[in-house]
């Protein structure tokens, strides 16, 4: 069973708190964390790009010469393929990118990068996130005192407003729920900061 320091936000060792083995003490299984985060990306694209075919663009469909006789090359349509500003042809149309991944299969692939992180000590528990102040400067401070300069993944509540303001305009941070919590921002992030009651709260979710 994973055990894992808690921390105030100076730093300071305020306690531990021990971690279910069915959630953060899961082997590493590469393939299926490639296939969550392969199904998560494609999942995301809008799949709304698209482009005219001859029958779509605009111009007349009239025969712009003679078949015979005039020394060109024979010609059918102005919206033709082979003219500028004619049809495309085989262009991307919009299409349906999504992936359907089993429910087991993705808890698995997050299960399995949380368990990793850990053993890689790149998963930091704090006992919460109570600041005094919203601005960034004082959050900053905060990040720098916890030793976290890279790409930084906060868990918390997202009604938690001052934690909210202040970390919205760092680059390298970005703050989710519990809920919120998915393989690609595992995986992207060099480090994982959870308060107490979001890493409970996860374990609950990843246990169902």
């Amino acid at each position: 069973m994973p055990v894992v320091d808690v921390k105030n936000l100076k730093n300071e060792v305020v306690g531990q708190i021990e971690l279910s083995d069915r959630v953060f003490g899961v082997e590493l299984n590469k393939a299926l964390i490639y296939d969550a985060v392969k199904a998560f990306l494609a999942n995301r694209r809008a799949g709304t790009v698209s482009t005219k075919t001859r029958g779509e663009v605009s111009g007349s469909g009239r025969k712009l010469w003679r078949q015979k006789g005039t020394g060109r090359a024979r010609v059918a349509s102005l919206r033709s393929p082979l003219w500028k500003g004619g049809g495309s042809v085989h262009g991307p149309k919009p299409r349906d990118w999504s992936v359907k991944l089993p429910k087991k299969m993705r808890r698995g692939a997050v299960k399995s990068a949380l368990s990793e992180r850990i053993r890689e000590g790149r998963l930091t528990v704090v006992e919460d996130f109570n600041l005094d102040s919203h601005k960034t400067k004082e959050f900053a401070r905060v990040l720098n005192a916890l030793g976290l300069t890279s790409k930084v993944l906060l868990v918390d509540s997202l009604e938690n407003e001052n934690l909210v303001l202040s970390s919205r305009n760092l680059p390298n941070v970005t703050l989710t729920g519990s809920e919120g919590v998915n393989i690609y921002d595992i995986l992207y992030h060099d480090n994982l900061v959870f308060s107490k009651d979001a890493i409970t709260r996860l374990e609950n979710l990843l246990s169902r």
